[in-house]
């Protein structure tokens, strides 16, 4: 790890929020592109759109400073590591759309959730990376109070057979996928050990969308009635939704470079609450009891991740 970030341990920190705070403007724009575009093609403007702006973004690191950075040694290794998150950040998409025909939805929104509890078991099992007591205290933390503030309604929350559905062995699918896809990333950069993470960022998120735009690119040409060109005619919201999406891409994975992916991740999760306050700020409700608690305790376990990763 270079000196200066050595010295400032706690860079991850803003980075990771910068990244919360651009993925939640992404989804906006998501959301609206889903309703016009559908889900898979709007999943792709993420990528494609984003794509542009990670080649900018690289190719200024390389002629900004005075002495252009040396090339990174790419290996097999990298390319698998990459390849694995790449893949699986598009799998956990399809698990989602999978869940999303089933009945019991909300039930897998819920369970997509144990993600960060996913992506501690996987660090460990493959990156050897062991969360410290503090924060597997703050990472549980953190999940009791996104699953309060997801719980799906009160008839399916009692009834046993929404918990044992398709779409509840869906939304852990989505949630195991999402965190391979992290677990991926991570020792992808680890592999790489570029000169500074945002080298590290840029390069695997160059990558990374090359290979989820070609791979997703494909599927949606071949399996929807238009292809791709509805999402060329709706490029002003893609633009912004691509844009925001490569922002906050670069930020994680720079951060990835930083920080345990466990430790990234749960601090991510600010996202939720980001999410949740807009959203009700717009819809003017107010919290019942057990969001109020969701949400303290979310906030006491993104406390307690920042504290360890000092």
């Amino acid at each position: 790890m270079p000196l200066f970030l050595q010295e400032f341990a706690w860079l991850w920190v803003p980075v990771t929020l910068f990244a919360a705070v651009a993925q939640t403007v992404r989804n906006t724009a998501q959301r609206s592109l889903t309703q016009q575009l559908g889900t898979l093609s709007a999943t792709l403007v993420r990528f494609l759109y984003g794509l542009p702006f990670a080649a900018v973004f690289l190719w200024l690191l390389y002629v900004l400073p005075e002495q252009a950075p040396a090339m990174p040694n790419f290996s097999l290794a990298y390319a698998g590591w990459i390849s694995l998150g790449a893949f699986f950040q598009v799998a956990a998409t399809a698990a989602l759309l999978l869940a999303m025909k089933e009945r019991n939805f909300a039930v897998a929104v819920t369970l997509s959730k144990t993600e960060i509890l996913q992506v501690a078991l996987f660090g460990a099992l493959f990156l050897q990376e062991l969360p410290t007591a503090l924060a597997l205290a703050a990472m549980v933390i953190a999940t009791v109070g996104v699953l309060l503030l997801s719980l799906p309604p009160r008839g399916q929350l009692l009834s046993l057979q929404a918990w044992l559905s398709k779409s509840a062995l869906y939304g852990l699918i989505c949630g195991a996928c999402f965190a391979v896809a992290v677990i991926g990333f991570r020792g992808a950069a680890l592999a790489l050990n570029a000169q500074s993470p945002w080298l590290s960022g840029g390069w695997g998120v160059l990558i990374a969308q090359t290979l989820q735009s070609i791979f997703l690119g494909a599927w949606v040409a071949f399996k929807t009635p238009q292809g791709i060109l509805p999402i060329f005619r709706a490029w002003r919201v893609s633009l912004l939704a691509g844009s925001m999406g490569a922002a906050a891409s670069l930020a994680w994975f720079s951060a990835y470079a930083m920080q345990s992916a466990a430790a990234v991740r749960t601090l991510g999760m600010v996202e939720v609450v980001f999410s949740y306050l807009v959203s009700r700020r717009i819809l003017s409700e107010n919290l019942n009891t057990a969001e109020k608690l969701g949400m303290a305790l979310m906030v006491l376990g993104l406390v307690l991740i920042c504290l360890q990763g000092l």
